[in-house]
């Protein structure tokens, strides 16, 4: 028994020993070049993380949800301006301001009023959006939608991904497949649905706590036994779905599994301003800054103005902010970059390109305590040294 109990308790240090899996990807306009990859992908088996392993890329993939978004405004199918309601076929409003309409171009740039109150932008299989947009808590009765306040917010694309499965006639995963992942030849998917190969279960990244437990990903080879998210006691039937129901099931705002190579394509591709697959118009609205920090106007995800998110687009974040109070530099060079960061279930990751030069990074780093240090920057110290290790 004491040999028993020692092995149990060693079992957990073990794990918790073991180096985070940690990626990144150099590019510019024509080339991708992998430059760090370390600790395992799945420590069941000691399998060494790649640079072609998918992974859950977190709040990256509200980026990736934008560029199908804009496909979709190109083939004149949505309105960036237009009230969502119109689309969605119910009425899409605050109560504290009922006469402002909500339109995409708000929920994308975070400025539509919506809160997540909480973990609330998890709307399990069986609740609809428009349940979900009933309860108060998930309003911000001080803000009117479009004002100039910024509350960065998950329950946005779940909104937009409800407009996408509405206009297209296809559920969000098969939709983002078509519109994105598949022309730009990528083995990518959201919360493993449509666009994964069989290949990429197997290569797919673990997401580990820092203390070793499982956070995510632990398929062993196969797909997952259920691709959304349940409540308590609920089979996983997709059948009887309605399109436009629930735009959350897919999880548009963070469950975009992708390997850093194929990341780096997508960086890639904002290098040469959306050329071959949206237009330069839609290009230049997503990446212009619609909402700047002034100090008092707008909160991260954190709830705080930390002076992380300093300018931000349609789902496009620009760093190195010059105005009072902005911290948003991991690089610490003072260059200005677009892309976004993301943060979920121990992982943090970033895609960052300097429009000039077209050089970026695609990169994540896993098993990042709660708890970790902040670095220079309002970014923590980790996400700083992976950048500064991968040559930037």
């Amino acid at each position: 028994m004491p040999l028993l109990a020692c092995l149990i308790l060693a079992a957990p240090l073990q794990a918790q020993a073991q180096p985070p899996a940690t990626v990144a990807v150099q590019f510019d306009r024509q080339t991708i070049r992998p430059v760090l990859a370390e600790g395992l992908a799945d420590r069941s088996t000691g399998r060494a993380v790649t640079a072609d392993d998918p992974v859950r890329i977190a709040s990256i993939s509200k980026l990736v949800t934008t560029l199908g978004v804009m496909r979709l405004v190109d083939q004149g199918k949505l309105d960036l301006d237009r009230d969502v309601s119109d689309y969605l076929g119910w009425p899409v409003r605050n109560p504290a301001f009922p006469d402002r309409p909500i339109t995409l171009a708000m929920l994308l740039s975070h400025r539509s009023s919506l809160i997540d109150g909480g973990e609330l932008y998890l709307i399990p299989l069986g609740v609809t959006l428009r349940e979900r947009l009933a309860d108060p808590r998930v309003w911000d009765a001080e803000h009117a939608p479009g004002s100039d306040w910024f509350h960065y917010t998950n329950l946005n694309f779940p909104v937009a991904a409800s407009v996408i499965e509405k206009v297209t006639g296809e559920r969000f995963d098969v939709a983002m497949s078509r519109l994105v992942l598949k022309p730009l030849k990528l083995d990518a998917c959201f919360n493993w649905g449509a666009g994964c190969s069989a290949d990429a279960y197997r290569r797919a990244v673990v997401l580990y706590r820092a203390n070793g437990e499982v956070a995510r990903d632990d398929l062993r080879g196969n797909p997952p036994a259920c691709p959304v998210f349940l409540a308590d006691r609920t089979n996983c039937d997709l059948s009887g779905y309605r399109l436009g129901d629930n735009g959350a099931l897919f999880s548009p705002q963070g469950g975009l599994r992708i390997s850093m190579r194929d990341l780096a394509k997508i960086g890639q591709l904002l290098a040469r301003q959306g050329q071959g697959l949206i237009s330069r118009q839609s290009y230049a609205r997503m990446m212009k800054p619609v909402w700047q920090f002034n100090g008092s106007n707008g909160l991260g995800e954190d709830g705080t103005a930390s002076g992380f998110f300093c300018a931000y687009g349609l789902a496009v974040q620009r760093l190195a902010g010059k105005q009072a109070g902005c911290r948003d530099d991991p690089f610490g060079d003072g260059v200005v970059r677009f892309g976004h960061s993301g943060d979920a279930y121990g992982l943090k990751s970033g895609l960052w390109f300097d429009p000039r030069t077209g050089k970026g990074i695609a990169f994540f780093t896993s098993a990042v305590p709660d708890n970790a240090p902040i670095g220079r920057s309002a970014f923590l110290a980790v996400e700083e040294s992976v950048v500064e290790r991968a040559g930037f």
